[in-house]
């Protein structure tokens, strides 16, 4: 019931911003945006998600706990794993991560902001310095392609998540540095690093552990997508592994095991259940994890994100079919 409320709000809100779409409307909400300085051409491209500015709330200073502490967790539920050399390695449960997309914290010397755009099963890590700046993230309850549109508290910017690049105001056409962290198991992670530390559960009273996108991978529409599908007759929630402006599908990738090309090397393994399947995510289907490193072996920063994602933000980018 709860992921047909959530459907039915988003299909509200898609007539009712098809409708109001302008930088007029988006002025009166965030007067304090620069909404001359922009590289969005046509604005019917930015919806309402539904919830309003932190209405979904980023974490600040998350509390990093050790491992064991960390029992709630389903063994095959997935994590975001970053780990920075000269630092205990962190996971940050996509459980928790599904109901508040941003997490804002600070990995040794290096401010990070940890996101994950349910939608598009994206899940990035930047770098939060501009030039000698740290900026903050939060969710500003905008879409452009179903992709989350991150703004920045200090200049109150709109950034898109997929992309890593500001999209309106002071900050248009920056780019953030993303870091080479994966998605992973919860076991996976734990087994690697067992003197690692996970973020411990934010006292925000969500139901974590639940998904409240039943089914969303199964489905054969995205939420709140206008856009094309994607070529090559491959269905628009297919995962896809990108890496720069190439994309892998990950029904090849699992099929083979493993892919060397283009100076990459990719590999799957079984053990991560979907975010995105049943309401458990810990009893949910089979998607597998991937890892992707260069020639030295070193890790590389990639995305496993939905095929009509890459296409919407990557036309013109470079499908590896593997079809010769």
């Amino acid at each position: 019931m709860f992921a047909r409320s959530i459907l039915f709000a988003a299909g509200l809100s898609l007539a009712v911003s098809s409708a109001f779409a302008s930088p007029a409307r988006w002025v009166f909400e965030w007067p304090n945006t620069d909404f001359e300085q922009t590289s969005i051409e046509d604005w019917t491209e930015i919806l309402s998600g539904g919830p309003p500015k932190d209405g979904i709330p980023a974490i600040d200073d998350p509390v990093m706990v050790p491992i064991k502490e960390g029992a709630q967790i389903g063994e095959r539920e997935p994590v975001i794993t970053v780990e920075i050399e000269g630092e205990l390695p962190r996971a940050y449960p996509i459980r928790y991560l599904t109901w508040h997309e941003i997490v804002n914290d600070q990995v040794g010397d290096i401010p990070v902001a940890v996101t994950f755009c349910p939608l598009c099963n994206s899940g990035i890590t930047f770098d939060r310095r501009v030039g000698d700046r740290v900026l903050s993230f939060g969710v500003s309850g905008k879409l452009r392609n179903s992709d989350m549109v991150m703004y920045d508290r200090e200049t109150e910017s709109w950034w898109q998540q997929a992309i890593g690049t500001g999209i309106v105001g002071e900050m248009n056409g920056v780019e953030l540095t993303t870091l080479p962290t994966w998605m992973e198991s919860w076991r996976q992670f734990a087994e690697r690093n067992p003197d690692g530390l996970v973020m411990a559960e934010p006292r925000f009273g969500r139901p974590y552990g639940r998904n409240p996108y039943v089914n969303y991978d199964s489905s054969a529409r995205p939420f709140l997508y206008q856009g094309e599908n994607p070529p090559h007759g491959i269905p628009p929630l297919v995962r896809v592994i990108r890496v720069g402006d190439r994309a892998w599908p990950m029904t090849r990738l699992r099929e083979a095991g493993e892919v060397t090309e283009a100076g990459v090397t990719l590999t799957w393994t079984e053990g991560q259940a979907s975010a995105l399947d049943g309401r458990d995510i810990a009893k949910s289907k089979e998607v597998g994890t991937v890892r992707v490193k260069d020639a030295s072996g070193k890790d590389l920063a990639h995305d496993v994100m939905f095929a009509f994602a890459y296409h919407a933000f990557w036309p013109n980018g470079e499908w590896m079919l593997g079809d010769g």
